[in-house]
């Protein structure tokens, strides 16, 4: 029975408050760590205190700030001292080129462009052709630590207000042009507690491993602000090696790692894995796409901790259902809905039909956590925002429990000789196939059928299946409509920033030649 809106508990209005919470409650606890370096909760308000001063002086508040960086304590500072300025972050992707994110920029209207040292000509060349005044600049000559000793910024003054815009979080893009999802402080702070009623941490225990990048909404509410929401520490890598994940499991007792997919099988397949020692790790959890089911039996196995599968989206702030931490676990699923959150599936024509329980059809949900709107598109907002409901764009069921399963994006599904197929559908009978180490499948346009699915396959090192193997496998478990047209086996899955499998490039790639990549 999921809670009601005055059971549910939710203690910060924002998560700035629950940041001058952390550094009250607990000013000694780490707070941050990066290698050798490290802040305390004292000290990290002392550098958001700090840093969003100087902000205020260039006049942001109410502005938009852009935040183009790596992985590092100083993104973390940054984020949080956006926020307490009155100002509305806007994370984007540091590897982007001026191409990429000039539209992204233009569209948000941002005022200043807090950046990491070595992106200053990316920054440059955007700043001139947009008219941004405000530079920050972030390195070995300015780091935001530099307030961490500073007297007089143990507190914060005007915290932001709950209705306030919080972050414009722009979308992956991946099909089509990015859009910025404006969601306000209340959307997040309520969101933390949402996915802490099924999924509970513990106070002044926790130690999170990132690795995720820090500008996606799925590292920064599963490992920023729950991090400062349960006063633990965020232990930050600037990218993901397995090695470096193995060795910091280890040396920094994680108790809590978030990854994805991808990760999470590359661990799985590293030399030295299953003989690492794990007794600290209490949850992993796995977000941005789907999980296959042998990778989250085989990481149970090793390890003896449970991987916890969940959904979200940008534009819901970002997490919309989890497996439940107590209670029944179901794998492929991605949970129940968190309380307060609907979920409904309803029919890819009119949106309308309430669809029975095993019917596939577009998720919808509504809830707290949801966005205002999409920044400056009013068309697409009111595609996206209908009757009080969003509109996934996912394509899913849910089953007699209520536990969601996610079958493909609703742009993603094939017409083939007039049937509906969903690549994810295809992709869970692949993975099933123990010589398939991953797999995606995406659309070929055809004269006579519309569309044939397309399978890209990367073997197991050992042993691995061939394309012969998988056609008679699919022949068994698929109906012959859904059988990929054709099998390509190469040596890796081209990836977005975020760790999703990037299908614009294979839809690309099986609509400019048939033969193998």
């Amino acid at each position: 029975m999921q809670e009601t809106a005055a059971e549910l508990p939710v203690p910060f209005p924002t998560v700035v408050h629950a940041l001058v919470d952390a550094a009250a409650k607990s000013p000694e606890r780490e707070a941050l760590a990066l290698g050798e370096e490290r802040l305390n909760y004292r000290e990290y308000l002392r550098c958001v205190a700090g840093f969003s001063r100087d902000l205020r002086a260039l006049g942001l508040g109410g502005c938009r700030v852009a935040l183009l960086m790596g992985n590092s304590i100083d993104v973390c500072i940054a984020m949080y001292a956006v926020h307490a300025a009155r100002a509305e972050a806007v994370p984007l992707n540091p590897v982007y080129t001026v191409r990429e994110l000039m539209p992204m920029l233009d569209d948000a209207g941002v005022s200043a462009i807090v950046f990491d040292q070595s992106l200053e000509e990316v920054v440059l060349n955007l700043a001139d052709a947009l008219h941004i005044e405000h530079l920050v600049a972030v390195g070995s000559g300015n780091r935001l630590t530099a307030w961490r000793n500073r007297a007089g910024l143990d507190t914060l003054a005007d915290l932001p207000e709950p209705a306030g815009p919080a972050t414009l979080q722009f979308t992956g893009g991946t099909t089509g042009t990015a859009k910025g999802a404006r969601i306000s402080h209340h959307s997040l702070s309520v969101n933390l507690s949402q996915r802490e009623a099924v999924t509970p941490t513990r106070d002044d225990v926790e130690r999170t491993l990132c690795v995720m990048p820090l500008f996606h909404c799925y590292a920064v509410s599963m490992c920023l602000h729950a991090m400062v929401y349960r006063r633990g520490a965020l232990v930050i890598l600037p990218r993901y090696h397995p090695r470096d994940v193995i060795d910091a499991l280890v040396r920094e007792k994680i108790t809590l790692f978030a990854g994805s997919p991808t990760m999470f099988t590359g661990l799985l397949n590293y030399p030295g894995f299953a003989e690492t020692d794990f007794s600290s790790l209490y949850i992993s959890s796995s977000g941005s796409a789907p999980l296959a089911e042998n990778v989250l039996r085989e990481w149970e196995r090793i390890t003896g901790t449970p991987i916890l599968e969940g959904y979200g989206q940008s534009e819901a702030g970002p997490v919309i259902s989890f497996n439940p931490l107590h209670g029944v676990r179901k794998p492929t699923s991605v949970g129940i809905p968190l309380p307060q959150t609907e979920i409904q599936v309803v029919d890819v024509e009119t949106g309308v039909k309430v669809l029975d329980p095993g019917q596939k059809g577009e998720i919808r949900i509504t809830g707290p956590q949801v966005m205002s709107g999409y920044r400056n598109r009013p068309e697409e907002t009111a595609l996206a925002l209908r009757d009080g409901w969003l509109y996934t764009g996912d394509i899913g069921e849910l089953d007699e429990d209520g536990y969601l399963y996610i079958r493909g994006r609703k742009k993603e599904m094939l017409l083939v000789s007039g049937y509906n197929v969903f690549p994810r559908e295809i992709e869970e009978i692949l993975h099933q196939n123990p010589g398939v180490k991953e797999a995606a499948v995406v659309g070929r346009s055809d004269a006579y059928r519309g569309e044939l699915p397309i399978a890209f396959i990367v073997p197991v090192l050992e042993n691995g299946a061939d394309a012969e193997t998988l056609q008679d496998y699919c022949s068994e478990n698929l109906a012959p409509y859904k059988i990929p047209a054709e099998f390509r086996i190469i040596d890796s899955l081209p990836k977005t920033a975020v760790g999703k499998v990037d299908k614009v490039q294979l839809t690309e790639l099986c609509n400019s030649t048939t033969t193998q990549p």
